[in-house]
């Protein structure tokens, strides 16, 4: 079961000025469990969470650094797609690590990251997932999104497109489930996403 996924900005390439990591999406699909509390507590276990979001990002965003550091390849020969051409993720830079429990969340988490010029995907599962259905999902949910909002093109916007974002995890990551898939139902799934984007 996928925890969290989320889409946030990657300063990853040598040369590249470093900034601010802003998560740019995020869905949390199994909350940790809350405290019964008032509202001041919900407040607080929001901001948590946020958070708990942000450090993924720093540390998936620092993974993608030592990445490209430890390549040794000069910044020109690293991944570059224009907007207009159809996007591969086989030699997108990806990695994975674990988050020991407390750091941020309380129980052992694992992170798949995922590096497409300046946007990072990141999915936050349980350290009992399978590795590879986690990845192979990983790379089928950024290769949806990037088609099918157009995510690297001029003038494009994360924050704006929350809800095709949501309407292309409610597809292949229904609730946060893992799912394997074979090609047929891949293309069964894109057709009906494609459907309910209006495409």
């Amino acid at each position: 079961m996928a925890h969290a996924f989320l889409i946030h900005n990657v300063r990853c390439r040598p040369g590249q000025e470093a900034g601010p990591c802003r998560v740019l999406y995020s869905r949390v699909f199994s909350p940790e469990r809350l405290d019964e509390g008032g509202c001041k507590d919900a407040e607080k276990e929001r901001l948590r969470r946020k958070e708990q979001i942000l450090a993924v990002a720093r540390q998936a965003e620092s993974a993608c650094r030592l990445y490209h550091q430890a390549s040794g390849k000069p910044p020109s020969e690293h991944l570059i797609q224009l907007p207009d051409e159809s996007v591969s993720l086989q030699d997108a830079p990806s990695g994975v690590f674990r988050l020991p429990p407390g750091d941020p969340f309380c129980e052992e988490k694992t992170v798949l990251w995922l590096a497409v010029q300046s946007l990072g995907f990141s999915l936050v599962c349980d350290p009992h997932e399978n590795p590879m259905l986690a990845e192979s999902t990983l790379r089928l949910l950024a290769k949806e999104l990037l088609d099918h909002l157009k995510l690297l093109g001029a003038g494009s916007d994360v924050v704006l497109k929350g809800d095709k974002t949501e309407a292309i995890l409610g597809k292949f990551l229904p609730h946060g489930q893992l799912r394997f898939l074979n090609d047929q139902f891949v293309l069964s799934l894109e057709r009906e996403a494609a459907a309910s984007l209006g495409k």
